[in-house]
């Protein structure tokens, strides 16, 4: 188990620092947040080689492949023809001289890491031996899918705003936005609450809570929801949707 983890992570190592590269000669950051659902899909490529297969693994495999290639193809979508994200152009101004280091140890070695621990539960399914279809699996695949529905129907209500509205201070209020101000966040963290579900009977399966729990933290608390609304902090129409609107939790909302 421990040998494949270190594995692991030397290759989500090189994986990044590839992509440092490439941001380096677009001039870019903000393609690490394609990096990262293709970083998922690699790992799956690099188990499947590596591990022999199983039933339960390749489904596994299949769903991970799913989400991590639809959340890559949405967000080079999104940016084509855009310039840089707001968060990545700010640390670009803020951080001067010390922009190369810092992207390499702050914005790509930091996302490897951070990829590192999220896969525990693929690794954990790629190793496990004795693997049966548990009511588990069914759970988790529920659960799953439940978080898929909610992260890529999210993502194309919002797509479809955007194009459509008149004014860039409009905010999105209506469809799955109506309920919870992250729909496509509170999806994300229950795909991996759903894969940790079916690989919880597995060998160190409990092991592998550490994977939604992590990617809860940081969207609820770092990276997600706070570094977002931070730029809607002078938008009045966004304070008063966030009165009456859950930030995560889809829930009816406040009259």
């Amino acid at each position: 188990m421990l040998v494949t983890i270190f594995q692991i992570g030397l290759f989500i190592f090189y994986y990044v620092s590839v992509w440092f590269v490439i941001s380096l000669l677009i001039k870019r950051n903000d393609i690490a947040d394609i990096a990262w659902g293709l970083g998922f899909v690699t790992i799956v490529i690099f188990l499947f080689i590596t591990q022999a297969p199983t039933l339960l693994s390749v489904f596994v495999y299949i769903l991970t492949i799913i989400w991590g290639l639809r959340l890559a193809i949405h967000i080079g979508l999104r940016s084509k023809g855009k310039p840089e994200d707001f968060r990545y152009k700010k640390w670009r101004d803020e951080w001067g001289k010390y922009f190369v280091l810092r992207s390499y140890l702050q914005v790509y070695l930091l996302q490897g890491f951070f990829m590192w621990i999220i896969s525990l539960p693929i690794i954990v399914v790629s190793m496990a031996k004795n693997q049966v279809i548990s009511p588990f699996v069914l759970a988790g695949s529920i659960i799953w899918l439940i978080g898929f529905a909610f992260e890529s129907i999210g993502d194309y209500q919002l797509m479809l705003f955007i194009k459509q509205r008149q004014n860039k201070s409009d905010i999105m209020q209506t469809g799955l936005w109506k309920y919870t101000r992250h729909p496509n966040y509170f999806g994300e963290v229950l795909v991996w609450w759903g894969i940790f579900i079916m690989v919880l009977p597995l060998e160190y399966g409990l092991w592998a809570i550490i994977s939604p729990i992590t990617i809860s933290f940081l969207l609820l608390y770092v990276s997600g929801i706070p570094m977002l609304e931070e730029k809607y902090n002078h938008n009045q129409a966004f304070q008063e949707y966030k009165k009456r609107t859950s930030a995560f939790f889809p829930m009816v909302p406040k009259k």
